[in-house]
């Protein structure tokens, strides 16, 4: 396995997620979907023929 490679295409991917997620999360917000003051997020990272499921999950405030 080429190290280099492999690390940029994992890299390419958390790019974006992070900034498809950043867009949808803002959009949620921006127009007033959110039921009170605090958004609770929860991302869930799975690949097809693995055992991997991990779940990140988190609070914001968007007052």
């Amino acid at each position: 396995m080429d190290e280099d490679a492999f690390n940029m295409a994992v890299r390419k991917f958390l790019k974006e997620v992070g900034v498809t997620s950043q867009r949808e999360i803002e959009r949620i917000v921006r127009d007033h979907k959110v039921a009170g003051d605090r958004l609770k997020l929860r991302m869930t990272l799975t690949a097809e023929d693995t055992p991997l499921n991990h779940i990140v999950e988190s609070e914001i405030d968007v007052r």
